[in-house]
């Protein structure tokens, strides 16, 4: 199914033909269809909005004498949609919206929902604000923070520990120094470093790791140093005591009951889709406590101890909640994104605050208050107007 005509991509002015759908995120009834901005090289994007709600289309290009081909996954509900689209071509107005995109992580995470909870509560106001957000899955903390920095992304979900290091030229940044136009929005759920295993593999204790094969997360992500450091702490080598894979969080319950691997690792908030589905295969697992943290925490104030709660994940075969330690959620933006953005944005997450909390279990646990909580970067111009306004700064 292509686009025969000119389609106008965000608002750059570049054009583009020929477009084919990929993969489809997600399905409704369309209301309208528009091209969105091409960011770089990596990605072309579609957006269907049903009702106030954006859907995000991934395209997946591939390059082949200078023409773009694409190979789609695609439903009757789109076929409905594009009927819609020829008749709601963008008015002048609309052509002036601003598009924000949001990075978040794995589909299977607690980052991308809630970069799609955010998304759908500013969205209802598009015609107030003219924006327009969506979502993108991404690699995790320290992709986010990098695409931000570059402009590829407006915002982004980001461990509080990398947001603390990115501000300070640590870790990941060290080379690259001090990330200074890194700028705070709010903290959103804790995340608990949380360590699943396999109930045939031996592994009640996290000193029990030594010798298994335990993924401990992809590059980029911010759960990979959380686990090096709980190993560390432990007194384990992750690169001479244990065989370390580098696999995104989201494949590792596959693996875990496939046999691959004995052990994982995933900084996550609590239900966790993915841990869900460890719990769920045919090879049992439990949670595995991570304790004898009190240093740790003192070397690293952006931690506090936490817990996996049980109630949860009723298939595990834990017989009660798993101590552990964690970080927060945190949405990040750059300083270059304009006040009235990063202020719109805000002010609707916070004044909507009641029906955000309902969008996620996770959320449960927040309270305004401690969601200006655990920012190490300068807050955004634009929230802390909000913040003033409301009397929360």
């Amino acid at each position: 199914m292509k686009f025969e005509s000119d389609a106008e991509i965000g608002q750059k002015g570049a054009f583009c033909k020929g477009l084919e759908v990929a993969q489809v995120d997600g399905l409704g009834g369309f209301l309208k269809f528009y091209i969105l901005e091409r960011r770089g090289e990596r990605t072309r994007k579609l957006c269907l909005y049903e009702d106030q709600t954006v859907l995000l289309l991934t395209l997946v290009t591939k390059k082949k004498e200078n023409t773009m081909k694409k190979f789609f996954i695609i439903g009757v509900a789109l076929l409905f949609g594009m009927v819609l689209f020829m008749g709601s071509l963008p008015t002048g107005a609309e052509a002036k919206t601003t598009f924000v995109t949001i990075g978040t992580g794995g589909i299977t995470g607690v980052y991308y929902p809630t970069g799609g909870a955010i998304a759908k509560i500013v969205n209802k106001k598009r015609k107030e604000y003219g924006i327009r957000a969506t979502v993108e899955s991404t690699g995790g903390s320290v992709f986010n923070v990098n695409a931000v920095m570059a402009g590829d992304l407006d915002f982004g979900v980001v461990q509080s520990d990398r947001q603390f290091q990115a501000i300070n030229g640590l870790a990941e940044w060290k080379d690259k120094g001090k990330q200074k136009d890194l700028r705070a929005v709010f903290t959103i759920h804790p995340e608990s470093i949380t360590l699943v295993a396999a109930d045939d593999a031996g592994i009640k204790t996290i000193q029990d790791l030594k010798g298994k094969r335990v993924n401990i997360g992809n590059p980029g992500s911010g759960q990979r140093q959380n686990s090096i450091d709980a190993l560390t702490n432990a007194g384990i080598n992750y690169e001479k005591d244990m065989k370390a894979e580098g696999i995104k969080a989201a494949e590792s319950a596959g693996l875990l009951q496939d046999g691959r691997i004995d052990a994982f690792f995933y900084t996550v908030g609590h239900p966790s889709g993915s841990i869900k589905e460890a719990c769920a295969g045919a090879r049992k697992v439990h949670f595995v406590p991570i304790t004898g943290v009190d240093k740790l925490l003192k070397k690293y104030p952006y931690y506090a101890k936490a817990f996996v709660p049980k109630k949860m994940y009723p298939s595990s075969t834990n017989k009660g909640d798993t101590p552990t330690f964690g970080v927060k959620a945190t949405f990040v933006t750059s300083a270059k994104v304009p006040d009235k953005v990063v202020y719109a944005i805000t002010k609707e997450v916070f004044e909507n605050f009641d029906s955000f909390k309902k969008l996620h279990p996770a959320y449960a646990v927040l309270t305004k208050k401690n969601m200006l909580e655990g920012m190490s970067a300068p807050i955004h111009p634009g929230a802390m107007k909000y913040y003033k306004e409301a009397g929360l700064k």
